[in-house]
């Protein structure tokens, strides 16, 4: 627990400090209501002890400048003066109890546990709905596949350890469940699961979303902001495309994993936290240390456990099964089904988005299907099939369907890789391996 106490009085300042030290409690002290407002926008703390009749910013006014900038410590009044009219205006702004002084340590104590309580609680809170869903997602895994279960086998083992993982495989091809599998089955599941897309922030913005920031560290930052780290504390933060993560980033990365240790932007306080890190990439990152893109220090680091994900083409076994899972979650059309023709066309396309890009033609099709039978012409446009395909190459299939999708955008490729469920980079690349030139 971070407890400030903010009194005028300096002997209260410091029997409180004596009385209420514990392990478990780390205490810092204000002389005044501006030196507490100070404090709390600098660092977060969990309990404020406030006493109300300070000189110059009173306990009010605190309460007042605490809830203007939306600082969630939770707040016990002190006072010597007790009204009514004091109490309900504290209780109004947001104070959690109001004491009277004097006061018995044996009273004060357990209001403090119940704020700190109270706070935790609140933290915990904001990260629910994230958890709730990231953990259904785990369990949605599908595994009919040789190759997926022998996955889950070596994920289940790994999670067990708090070693770093390096998460490996096509966009698409599931990675981030992979690395909330690993998070659930290892003994941090009860703490928060905070995933970071290295590569869909712009460069100037994913260090403060990383580290988090002080106040006035630049334009624009009114207050400070805890990042990504500090929300990852006793539990996992999984880096998703780290190999697009700036250089200059890399290094304060494998401070943190060294030494748990950081700083927020502009902050001068050094910031401890308990993180286990997960990270992926569909990256060689050995061809980005050839390129001076990636640390090799950081490579060594991220890559002592490495999970390959194969693609969605190397498992077909999987893919009457996420049919069935997609159709099923998707309520408004439980009564259609795919005829065998028509699983049979999925199941020979060559999927380069991976199960990303299947989940997109399932949704397109069981939406846009007349009947409630969905046959290999309701999958015409999506798959670029018709009754001859079946026995055309894969590869060909796979072409034609892209290159029919970027004719329908007009060359668009930021649409086309939108269309098709696949990162712009894996739909550049394919359309090089084609001949097709800007």
């Amino acid at each position: 627990m971070k407890l400030l106490i903010a009194d005028d009085e300096k002997n209260i300042r410091q029997v409180l400090h004596t009385e209420l030290s514990a392990d478990h409690i780390e205490i810092d002290e204000a002389e005044n209501g501006r030196r507490a407002l100070d404090l709390l926008e600098q660092d977060e703390y969990d309990v404020l002890l406030l006493d109300m009749n300070m000189p110059g910013l009173g306990g009010i006014d605190v309460l007042k400048k605490m809830k203007s900038l939306d600082i969630p410590t939770e707040v016990i009044v002190l006072t010597a003066n007790a009204t009514v009219s004091t109490a309900v205006e504290a209780m109004k702004l947001g104070a959690y109890d109001y004491l009277t002084k004097p006061f018995r340590l044996e009273e004060l104590s357990p209001v403090i546990e119940k704020a700190y309580e109270k706070k935790r609680l609140r933290s915990e809170n904001l990260l629910l709905k994230t958890q709730m869903r990231r953990q259904a997602e785990c369990k949605q895994l599908v595994a009919e596949s040789r190759i997926m279960r022998e996955l889950l086998e070596t994920v289940n083992k790994v999670a067990q350890s708090d070693f770093p993982v390096l998460i490996t495989g096509e966009s698409g091809a599931g990675k981030e469940l992979i690395a909330a599998r690993i998070h659930r089955e290892s003994k941090r599941a009860g703490g928060p699961f905070v995933p970071l897309n290295c590569g869909a922030i712009p460069e100037n913005m994913i260090e403060s979303e990383l580290f988090g920031h002080e106040r006035g560290a630049f334009t624009g930052a009114h207050m400070k902001k805890p990042g990504l780290l500090e929300v990852a504390n006793n539990g996992t933060l999984f880096l998703d495309e780290i190999g697009d993560m700036p250089p200059s980033l890399q290094v304060k990365l494998l401070r943190v994993m060294e030494t748990g240790s950081f700083f927020r932007l502009g902050g001068t306080r050094e910031q401890k936290v308990d993180v286990r890190m997960l990270a992926a990439t569909n990256k060689d990152l050995k061809a980005e240390l050839a390129k001076g893109s990636f640390r090799q220090d950081l490579f060594y680091r991220i890559t002592g456990i490495t999970v390959p994900v194969a693609p969605l083409r190397e498992r077909r076994e999987d893919i009457p099964a996420l049919i069935e899972h997609f159709r099923a979650g998707n309520s408004d059309f439980r009564q259609k089904r795919f005829s065998p023709e028509a699983l049979k066309a999925l199941a020979e396309y060559g999927w380069p988005g991976n199960v990303r890009e299947l989940q997109n033609v399932v949704h397109r099709a069981l939406l846009l299907s007349k009947g409630d039978v969905i046959e290999p012409s309701d999958l015409a446009c999506e798959l670029s099939m018709d009754q001859g395909a079946a026995g055309a190459r894969l590869e060909d299939v796979e072409r034609d369907h892209i290159l029919r999708i970027l004719r329908s955008v007009g060359g668009q490729r930021g649409k086309a890789a939108e269309e098709l469920g696949i990162d712009p980079k894996t739909l550049y690349r394919k359309l090089a391996g084609y001949g097709v030139k800007e």
